[in-house]
């Protein structure tokens, strides 16, 4: 073991096999992005517009932000992956196949049921109804379990109550919680900083598997170069990608 591998309750080699399938299923996002792929939802020129004004970039900016955005939004699900099958790899847990994200058992054999969110404000009234709901019933054929909302990103770090509104009437049960992810994993681990560890030695673990080619970063965009082909003013040839049948925009 490497002595910079500074977490006890994985091996290394699990983790750095844990975040080279995390970095593999950013894969799709990491090739190069090309005119068609850019505007396969159709870029609105008049958001760009005023973005580079207020946010004062250059249209070249605007567009590699653009671009970033695209991205960012396909790899939610690649960091929902990191999170949750991180606890394959911790004793006492298990990422099934269908239905909660992560069951813990107890030492003294009870189980905690855990669903996974990265955000606290991820979830709309619906989706938290729904999750309360599927948790009541767990409660209800399993009394002695319990129940977790974990959140990445809470408010704070805090293991309470989940108090939820269902069919508009504020519901709480001592055995269906919230808690954040720092609190989940000194549960699971007994370390009050095992998050933190994590945290921590993720960067360290990301740079060496990029020095030793064990993944890919990211393609070069041929997105500018496509635009300024079209037309040399960036601002005009954005406006013809989605306005290029307009009336009047033929004089661009």
């Amino acid at each position: 073991m490497d002595n910079n591998y500074i977490i006890p309750f994985i091996s290394q080699s699990d983790f750095e096999k844990h975040v080279a399938k995390t970095i593999a299923s950013y894969n799709e996002t990491l090739k190069s992005v090309d005119l068609s792929k850019f505007n396969s939802n159709i870029i609105d020129p008049i958001k760009l517009t005023f973005d580079r004004a207020l946010f004062k970039k250059s249209i070249e900016e605007i567009i590699e932000l653009e671009i970033h955005r695209q991205r960012d939004k396909s790899n939610t699900n690649a960091i929902g992956y990191f999170h949750q099958y991180m606890f394959k790899y911790i004793s006492n847990c298990e990422v099934p196949q269908h239905g909660f994200d992560v069951i813990v058992t107890q030492s003294d054999g009870t189980k905690i049921y855990v669903e996974m969110k990265n955000k606290h404000n991820t979830m709309n009234s619906s989706s938290s109804q729904k999750t309360y709901i599927g948790m009541q019933n767990q409660i209800l054929n399993h009394p002695t379990d319990t129940c977790f909302l974990v959140e990445t990103i809470a408010k704070r770090s805090q293991n309470i109550v989940w108090r939820c509104s269902v069919n508009n009437k504020t519901v709480a049960c001592e055995k269906i919680r919230r808690v954040s992810m720092d609190k989940f994993y000194e549960l699971v681990t007994g370390m009050r900083n095992a998050f933190y560890l994590v945290c921590k030695q993720l960067p360290v673990t990301i740079e060496k598997l990029i020095k030793n080619d064990v993944v890919d970063t990211v393609e070069q965009d041929t997105v500018i170069d496509e635009l300024k082909a079209k037309n040399p003013d960036l601002l005009k040839a954005i406006y013809l990608l989605a306005f290029e049948t307009y009336n009047g925009f033929e004089n661009l």
